[in-house]
């Protein structure tokens, strides 16, 4: 399916324009796009008060950067796009702004379920789903298996999310495990890990972003993220659309990735 020419008739209200297409093409001929964008989506309330609006109105305006990052992701075809939407630490916030945040959570999938499918886009959910309202887990388990057979952009959406708990829940059930003796101790390995944890159905992020200009990753895909490049930003994420990405993919794309090898040892690994 063309993406671009789908998303005219059925997705969002920023279509790409001639300019940005050069962009995008840009990108693929001249940068190493990453397969694995994840994004900490930060600064809505910050946005809110500077701009005198109340927090759950930064929140809605957030949707339309959410809106704008999908679409470009899915132009550029990356594969995977996590968005760090609501934490474990959330749950510690005002039950008004919760309710609120719950309740926008229920309306933008709903308003946006047949889109994702339409446009080939396959939603995924991580985190401790069983703390949402009901509701949202209704929702949330129709969108995924509208979207179950897609095979476009995967989308995973982290709910209830963090990293602590990511990898406290995998060693839980690696412990019951070998405690009724299906599991070998001496056999767990990183691999192993990795195979409890929600993430394992995708790749770890090449790229994570925090908008914002917090600069830390706040208990998010702390076991994934261990050779992600990190892209800082100021901009809040109601300000966030895809120009800033570009600019993120771009920087990504001039670094060197070395996992822990010598600049000299990639050169001698390209050549052969």
């Amino acid at each position: 399916m063309d993406f671009s020419t789908s998303l005219t008739p059925h997705w969002f209200k920023t279509t790409s324009n001639s300019e940005d297409s050069v962009a995008q093409q840009d990108l693929k001929l001249h940068c190493q796009l990453p397969r694995h964008i994840a994004v900490i989506m930060d600064g809505n309330g910050r946005w809110a008060k500077e701009n005198g609006k109340s927090r759950i109105e930064g929140h809605i305006a957030g949707v339309e950067s959410v809106r704008d990052i999908v679409e470009a992701c899915a132009q550029l075809q990356i594969a995977y796009l996590t968005l760090f939407t609501f934490s474990t630490e959330n749950w510690k916030r005002p039950e008004k702004e919760i309710s609120a945040l719950m309740q926008l959570l229920i309306k933008v999938l709903r308003k946006e379920a047949i889109k994702l499918h339409e446009n080939n886009i396959r939603l995924h959910v991580i985190g401790n789903i069983e703390r949402l309202p009901e509701k949202v887990q209704q929702t949330l388990n129709e969108t995924i298996a509208l979207t179950a057979k897609n095979t476009g952009l995967t989308l995973s959406i982290a709910l209830s999310y963090s990293g602590k708990w990511d990898i406290l829940q995998a060693c839980r059930k690696i412990a019951e495990e070998a405690a009724a003796g299906a599991l070998d101790p001496k056999k767990i390995n990183e691999q192993l890990i990795e195979s409890y944890l929600s993430t394992r159905a995708i790749p770890d992020p090449e790229l994570l972003i925090r908008t914002s200009g917090e600069l830390r990753i706040s208990n998010f895909l702390l076991w994934q993220s261990a050779y992600s490049e990190i892209f800082f930003t100021r901009t809040y994420w109601p300000e966030f659309r895809r120009k800033q990405l570009y600019e993120a993919i771009r920087d990504f794309s001039a670094r060197e990735r070395r996992f822990g090898l010598t600049s000299e040892q990639l050169k001698d690994n390209k050549a052969r």
